[in-house]
């Protein structure tokens, strides 16, 4: 049986079943057309759901299979995408030197695969398209009984054209499969709005197959899935027309952003989803299941891929947890200090609340940035849940036997050289976010079980307070069945604090990250959205969304904001000298100047000798916000594509 063979499951409901593809070898190497003909190919359900099945993997990507180390194109190092792609953005950062992504030298390729222009996965999906009626004559003409396949069809197409559109803007929009001799294949990229309008109808079609196919039934895309989906792309393209006022298109906003709406009330609605709220630390929990999560209680999960472990599996686990070892850098590196600012104090206010840059008062709560990880103390609890805090468990964890134990293995610190051969946070900030503490899945190697959620209800909650918050719609109702909600789950005590529950008419004020919207950003950030993206940063960390946000946003530009890590106090100093070697506490040597650099206050500055920025400052540039095509099909003979303006080969 060929060795990546996919199962998927969608959680939410009572049954659960795995869906499996076809053991034909043959079948899942060769493409549609050579091995499914036009004359022979879709005649029964069977070749219609095993043609899907095709399709799942490609696109439900999860934690990836086997290593599990490739990358994700364009803006995913190697591992899974939902670990490793902040470390493209501002919220993590890698050890060694930074990427030519993230410093303005990245040059188009002369391939597509490196940047994602691929569109094998499309046509495969197009096929299906325009074929899938040959199954007719075998359920009596009943075309009512193909519609949940189309709909399927309908739904990875839609997830195509998304990701494309997040990277490129204007591309193609082909209709039907093509072969080599079609003209089509030299086409112009339609417009934006053409490809836009055309995807909102895809995942409409989608929404209407998958009729009355909600939940997971049979552990297939179903309706939910398809509204999930659309209320991303309604949310994304309409924020996008919103504040990217150079393409004139913010009065067509609005559509999009009502369509998000929409798509997120009928998952509400439908009561089916709610957050997982189990045990002392359940937004930490949540994402370290195995198999079948339901059996925890686990509603908030909408789609999900799952492994056996037998016949599919993964080695994220592995990775994740050598993060901060002596062996293993795939991915390795922690949190920068500008996700850990973000962070509210568990009153619901900000570390500063008032002054200016250089001169912030600090609300009485924060404990500063001074001693041994103090900034950690009474904050979002959501904080100790996403980055570990030095001797709670991952820094008690033994690999070698399982044991979480203060006595029996001492505490572990962070490793903070910006460039050793095993892996190091850089930062002094571990992600615990997906780190499960799991010897059998750490000793799994390939057959790892941690299940991976593609989407999830605490996003849905996210995107219906933007969408609204943008049109100008949004109630303090709105706000209490969305973000108040989240905050509930992180455990925000409302009855000690109740200015910690987000109100409409006086959200706090946050000095430091408004100084920092209005030199970073060309238009004013309301002090409502400002806090709905703060919860969307710190909830959705770690879960691929951060980069597609600043995009939609126009805030590539926040990725100037200097890159940098802990505070490297003289407590610390004495910590990491070299002394501390065995338990209970076990620190390597980081000397100063040789394996850690520090600013004029102290703190870590990652990517230290990276040779095209200075100060740990990454570049931005604005012809960023899209990707560009590669060379080679720029050169092709009655080609009509045009290069992204300020990338190589523009015109």
């Amino acid at each position: 049986m060929k060795k990546n063979i996919f199962r998927f499951i969608v959680m939410a409901a009572a049954s659960s079943l795995l869906l499996t593809q076809s053991c034909n070898d043959k079948f899942l190497q060769l493409s549609p057309e050579t091995d499914l003909s036009k004359d022979n190919s879709l005649f029964t359900e069977t070749e219609l759901t095993l043609y899907l099945n095709n399709l799942y993997g490609r696109y439900i990507l999860g934690h990836g299979t086997a290593w599990a180390d490739a990358k994700v194109n364009p803006n995913v190092v190697g591992g899974s995408h939902l670990l490793a792609s902040d470390f493209m953005t501002d919220n993590m950062v890698r050890y060694g030197n930074i990427s030519n992504i993230m410093d303005n030298t990245f040059i188009p390729p002369n391939a597509g695969a490196s940047v994602d222009w691929t569109w094998e996965n499309l046509r495969s999906v197009n096929y299906f398209i325009q074929n899938y009626r040959n199954a007719l004559p075998a359920v009596n003409n009943d075309i009512t009984r193909l519609n949940k396949y189309l709909g399927e069809a309908y739904f990875f197409k839609s997830m195509d054209y998304y990701r494309k559109l997040m990277l490129f803007g204007d591309v193609p929009w082909f209709s039907s499969d093509l072969n080599i001799d079609s003209k089509e294949l030299y086409k112009p990229r339609d417009k934006r709005t053409v490809v836009a309008d055309s995807l909102m109808k895809t995942i409409d079609m989608a929404i209407a197959g998958l009729e009355g196919i909600n939940g997971r039934p049979d552990g297939r895309i179903n309706q939910d899935m398809a509204l999930f989906l659309k209320a991303r792309i309604g949310l994304f393209e309409g924020s996008f027309r919103t504040y990217h006022n150079e393409l004139s298109l913010q009065s067509t906003a609005k559509s999009f952003l009502e369509a998000s709406v929409d798509a997120c009330e009928k998952i509400i609605a439908s009561g089916r989803y709610q957050l997982y709220a189990t045990g002392d630390s359940p937004y930490w929990k949540m994402f370290t299941f195995k198999k079948d999560p339901t059996s925890d209680g686990n509603k908030e999960a909408i789609l999900a891929r799952v492994y056996d472990g037998t016949v599919v599996g993964h080695a994220t686990q592995r990775y994740w947890d050598q993060n901060n070892s002596l062996s293993g850098a795939r991915p390795a590196g922690g949190a920068t200090r500008g996700l850990v600012d973000e962070y509210l104090c568990i009153d619901g206010k900000p570390i500063y609340s008032s002054g200016s840059a250089g001169n912030y008062t600090a609300n009485p709560l924060f404990k500063g940035y001074d001693g041994l990880w103090s900034e950690f103390e009474n904050r979002d609890p959501r904080l100790k849940q996403t980055i570990n805090y030095p001797g709670e468990n991952r820094s008690l964890f033994n690999r070698t036997d399982g044991t979480t134990s203060l006595e029996k293995n001492g505490i572990t610190y962070p490793r903070l050289s910006y460039n050793v051969g095993g892996g190091t946070t850089v930062t002094g900030y571990l992600p615990i976010k997906h780190w499960m503490g799991d010897r059998t899945e750490n000793e799994a190697t390939t057959n790892g079980q941690q299940t991976a959620i593609e989407f999830r209800y605490g996003e849905v909650l996210l995107m219906l307070a933007e969408a609204k918050a943008i049109l100008g719609t949004l109630t303090q109702n709105d706000l209490d069945r969305t973000i108040n909600l989240l905050r509930q789950r992180a455990g925000f005590d409302f009855a000690k604090y109740p200015g910690s529950k987000l109100e409409l008419g006086n959200p706090p004020a946050d000095p430091r990250l408004d100084e920092i919207y209005a030199t970073k950003l060309d238009y004013a950030v309301s002090p409502i959205i400002r806090e709905i993206r703060r919860e969307r940063r710190v909830e959705m960390v770690l879960e691929d969304r951060r980069y597609e946000d600043l995009m939609r946003w126009k805030a590539g530009n926040l990725m100037t904001v200097p890159l940098r890590g802990m505070k490297f106090t003289a407590e610390k100093g004495k910590l990491y000298d070299g002394t501390h070697t065995a338990k209970p506490i076990i620190a390597l040597k980081e000397e100063v100047n040789k394996d850690i650099f520090l600013d004029n206050n102290g703190f870590i500055i990652v990517y230290p000798r990276s040779a095209n920025i200075s100060n740990g400052t990454a570049l931005w540039a604005d012809y960023r916000y899209y990707w560009p095509l590669p060379l080679y099909d720029l050169t092709l003979e009655g080609n009509q594509l045009v290069q992204n303006p300020g990338w190589l080969g523009a015109k």
